[in-house]
């Protein structure tokens, strides 16, 4: 048997209980001493100790009882553990030799009774706790099968927000030469955290040592389509001549299109270049200043590279700005 399952004492049970409970205790000091060893307050007590005290012809076994029952009951949970007890020492009671000898059959009655209630209620617990289960175990299984998708979306969502405080860590760093070189690494995380990432920077050797020969900054891929990434972090705004070096990267390679991301934008000529090209090749520009927006206002990477793409091949424009 059970007690744990009960929280409050309902009202089959509490009037089982107050009338038990002076059975079981010989004088009024027992009926205090009953519910004091179940661990009640003295300061829950106070009142019936001192109506006792007092008067001890003023109040009753039941009438003690069935107050200080009262109290344990709208005590709420800060009294659970005390109900417990109290039941426990009830349904757990044996010596009923001291009890008075016209109440041991009384007394026995009553246990067996209480006994009972508590048995039924811990079956309907029970079956309530299967049923509870069961829904459980349906809710669980949907989550589970919704469960890889929302792990990826959150194991995406903090690897952009990593990224992100990456790449908004680099505007505090005074050295340019440091700073230019880390935005590689910033962005290649961004592109990684969206999966898009192919590679990251890589140089081409020449084979008959002639040094590098080209570095790249970094490849992406969407949609199946590779895209060779520049990034730079000047002072000046680019023009034609830093342009024309990843024009030729891509020229090099068949089917490969160009992202270039500058800090500091570019110049007409630049622009007027980059619109050039797009008659031989799909080439994008983007400003740092425009991913920094993009994350702030949470945007999606994906979303803002496909219109700078749709724009390039529609409108026959490098640069389309995307500021919101």
């Amino acid at each position: 048997m059970t007690v744990g399952t009960i929280y409050h004492y309902p009202p089959e049970l509490f009037s089982l209980l107050i009338d038990a409970i002076p059975l079981l205790a010989r004088s009024k000091k027992d009926v205090l001493a009953f519910f004091r060893g179940a661990g009640m307050k003295p300061s829950q007590m106070i009142d019936v100790e001192e109506a006792f005290t007092n008067d001890r012809k003023s109040i009753n076994k039941y009438e003690m009882a069935r107050r200080l029952l009262t109290i344990l009951n709208e005590d709420g949970d800060d009294s659970l553990t005390v109900r417990r007890q109290l039941l426990r020492r009830v349904v757990e009671f044996e010596d009923f030799t001291r009890c008075w000898e016209s109440d041991v059959l009384p007394a026995k009655g009553l246990v067996a009774e209480i006994q009972r209630v508590i048995n039924v209620k811990d079956s309907f617990t029970r079956m309530a706790q299967a049923k509870e289960q069961a829904t459980q175990a349906r809710q669980n299984q949907r989550e589970n099968e919704l469960s890889s998708a929302a792990k990826l979306a959150r194991e995406t969502r903090d690897k952009i927000a990593t990224a992100k405080e990456r790449l908004f860590a680099l505007f505090a760093d005074p050295d340019a030469h440091k700073r230019g070189k880390s935005l590689e690494g910033a962005l290649n995380a961004l592109f990684a955290a969206y999966n898009i990432l192919v590679a990251e920077d890589f140089r081409r050797i020449g084979a008959n040592a002639e040094g590098v020969l080209e570095q790249i900054d970094g490849v992406i891929e969407i949609s199946n389509e590779l895209f060779l990434v520049e990034m730079k972090w000047w002072a000046e705004k680019l023009g034609p001549g830093e342009i024309s070096q990843h024009v030729n990267r891509l020229m090099m390679r068949a089917g490969v299109s160009g992202l270039f991301i500058s800090n500091s934008g570019y110049t007409p000529a630049a622009l007027e270049l980059a619109n050039d090209v797009l008659n031989h090749r799909l080439l994008v520009l983007c400003t740092l200043e425009e991913v920094v927006l993009l994350l702030e206002r949470e945007g999606d990477l994906l979303d803002f590279i496909a219109t700078k793409v749709r724009s390039a091949k529609l409108n026959r424009l490098a640069f389309r700005e995307i500021r919101k």
